[in-house]
């Protein structure tokens, strides 16, 4: 139950884009079609997933048994952008389709602040491994329900027609902000 519990926190109540404000540049970019923001996500929750796991593990058996845990961001950098080069590489050679599918995605990551933010907030927190896992799993869900609702809108709101000064990205951070006063509607669902 707990982790049901973090899973509908961090998605609806601690929405990474929403509330926390990390991956802002791929929300504002890659929201102008549902299936472009579809595609982010689909890569934001792969990588994510995957970097907290080895940055958990770097975190654990190298840079804390060292006492050298103040290199953790350098480190989380390095291994992230190496793990996102890692995983096109693999990718491209294992299943082409899939690579094609996120392939432009995939470098976009690694600048991606989000990935690196959660892989920082769950070495913080040192709730083990499993916890971790769940708290990222639901983050990066969370940035996915956000980016395909927002990438909705814009498509909507490019049918609807809007005044020649608020085309673009005015409208864009109008409806942004919309969306962030809606999910806070969901403050008092779950506490942790």
């Amino acid at each position: 139950m707990e982790y049901l519990a973090i899973i509908v926190f961090t998605i609806f109540v601690s929405n990474v884009i929403l509330s926390q404000f990390l991956g802002i540049c791929p929300f504002l970019g890659v929201s102008t079609k549902t299936s472009t923001a579809l595609g982010m996500g689909a890569a934001v929750i792969f990588v994510m997933t995957l970097a907290t796991i080895v940055t958990f593990l770097l975190q654990e058996f190298i840079l804390l048994p060292l006492g050298i845990e103040f290199l953790r961001t350098i480190a989380f950098i390095l291994v992230i952008a190496a793990l996102v080069q890692m995983v096109e590489i693999i990718l491209k050679k294992v299943s082409p389709s899939l690579y094609q599918a996120l392939g432009v995605f995939l470098p976009l990551i690694t600048t991606n602040c989000a990935v690196l933010g959660i892989a920082i907030v769950v070495a913080d927190k040192g709730q083990g491994l499993l916890w971790g896992l769940v708290y990222t799993i639901g983050m990066s869900i969370g940035f996915t329900v956000a980016i395909v609702l927002f990438a909705s809108l814009r498509e909507h709101i490019e049918l609807i027609g809007v005044p020649k000064g608020l085309k673009g990205m005015p409208i864009a951070l109008i409806t942004a902000g919309i969306l962030a006063m809606a999910f806070m509607g969901f403050a008092g669902l779950v506490k942790l």
